[in-house]
């Protein structure tokens, strides 16, 4: 037998490997997906803002319209998932929830305004495209997020459990390699999103040194010796002219970049990789997308409003409770009838094999029974009883259906010739009985024709009595 072919789809089909080392699974991972009709840009977003959660995020996921968020919350635990955010669209806008999971709370964000990844980098002069760079988390840095108020410490909570911690003495930095930054406008409640690439480039250097260092072949067709080509610009090159002292750092570890040393000195740049977001808070709720009211930019209830809510709230969730109580109930009824049923049908047919195999035994004494008395047949006991042997024939057996033949064939020429009597008008050829019985019925339903025929009606004729006594 050949080998069976596998298809396109269960080639592609990678098993999750859900066995990770220990630093991985407290890390935060996260589901990033929409619901809805959003349209094309929302889902190119959806898209980019994964690339943000690298590599802690379901790159691949694949969700279906059939989809509900219970799957997302029941999958979960067994992935290590512990953030949620969904992306949504109505006709007022588009928003952006971000879930703690399996319990909550959830924030709502109205998205104001986007731009997508292709178009923050197609706006660039010089494109900065490195795809090891989501090989490490983002470094999450926060502006403006220690205000008053309950719903900035939630916040501040939440974004910054998205991404895992660090530990200064531990961490390398050739892995922070991107960093995400919030700032919160405290006037206008905005919050801004940005998603940068961070570069390392050292300073005090001059320009051609800084290619050689770079592994950058320069032109040196037009100078006679290297010292020319070295200082020819001066000390400085015309990029670093511009930079603001208070970017230089002292690198305390060697970088991966060419000419990032330890204790030597490099100036951090940033450039932007999108997408970019402008989010303002809206509800806050307890639940996962559902529960109480934590906080609310635009509605603000008052006392016993919340009170009422939190009563119905209340009741609500009695009633889901005693309806799944009585759900139960009723499963584990239905179970322990069928458990009844099936045992009841399983000593049916104990006892029908029972009672089969005691026919079985009672046919076997029958057959040897008739089988031990073969001598004491009909012809046997005649003879114990009479003193001589019976006559020839007397006992012997004629199956039936042969009898009935003989009886048939010896009755066919009298039924046929009473076909032929009955259908030709003529009972010469009948037997005697026959033809009286049938002359007899011939005479008595002459009779009763008469009789049928002589029957009148009175009728008056111009108001006489006169009665028609043979119709003619």
């Amino acid at each position: 037998m050949g080998k069976r072919k596998k298809g396109r789809s269960v080639k592609n089909n990678i098993q999750a490997d859900t066995e990770e080392p220990e630093e991985l699974k407290r890390a935060p991972h996260s589901f990033v997906i929409h619901r809805g009709d959003v349209g094309g840009y929302v889902i190119e977003l959806t898209r980019d803002f994964r690339k943000v959660m690298e590599p802690f995020t379901a790159s691949c996921l694949k969700p279906r319209k059939k989809n509900t968020i219970k799957d997302f919350v029941s999958i979960a635990g067994l992935l290590h998932v512990s953030h949620l955010c969904i992306f949504t669209s109505t006709e007022l806008g588009t928003y952006m929830k971000i879930a703690r999971l399996p319990h909550g709370p959830t924030l709502t964000f109205q998205v104001h305004s986007y731009s997508l990844t292709r178009d923050v980098v197609s706006a660039m002069k010089k494109q900065f495209v490195f795809e090891k760079l989501y090989q490490n988390a983002s470094l999450i840095v926060m502006n403006s997020f220690s205000g008053e108020g309950r719903h900035m410490k939630l916040m501040a909570s939440m974004f910054q459990n998205m991404f895992p911690t660090i530990n200064i003495t531990k961490v390398k930095l050739s892995n922070i390699r991107r960093c995400v930054l919030l700032n919160y406008d405290v006037n206008t409640k905005m919050i801004d999103f940005r998603h940068y690439a961070v570069k390392a480039v050292p300073v005090g250097l001059s320009k051609g040194i800084k290619k050689l260092v770079q592994s950058k072949v320069p032109n040196l067709g037009r100078f006679e010796d290297i010292s020319d080509f070295i200082t020819k610009s001066g000390q400085l090159s015309e990029s670093e002219a511009e930079d603001d002292p208070g970017s230089h750092v002292t690198l305390p570890q060697k970088l991966s970049s060419r000419g990032n040393i330890a204790s030597a000195q490099s100036a951090l740049r940033l450039i932007e990789l999108g997408p970019r977001l402008t989010l303002q808070a809206s509800p806050a709720l307890d639940g996962v997308l559902n529960g109480e009211v934590l906080f609310h930019e635009f509605i603000e209830k008052t006392e016993e409003e919340k009170l009422l809510i939190k009563k119905k709230r209340e009741e609500k969730r009695k009633l889901k409770e005693k309806r799944k109580r009585i759900q139960d109930e009723n499963t584990r009824k239905k179970a322990q009838k069928k458990e009844e049923m099936k045992q009841k049908s399983l000593k049916g047919m104990q006892k029908k094999l029972e009672n089969q195999s005691e026919m079985h035994k009672l046919q076997a004494e029958v057959e040897e029974d008739a089988g031990s008395g073969e001598d004491d047949n009909d012809a046997e006991w005649y003879r114990k009883e009479v003193g001589h042997d019976p006559e020839t024939g007397l006992f012997d057996s004629v199956p039936r259906r042969q009898n009935k033949r003989k009886l048939s064939s010896s009755r066919g020429p009298f039924h046929k010739k009473k076909k032929e009597s009955l259908k030709y008008g003529t009972n010469a050829e009948m037997n005697p009985t026959i033809q009286n019985k049938f002359l007899k019925g011939k005479q008595k339903f002459a009779r009763d024709g008469a009789v049928q025929k002589n029957k009148f009606h009175k009728r008056k004729v111009f108001g006489s009595k006169i009665s028609k006594k043979n119709k003619p």
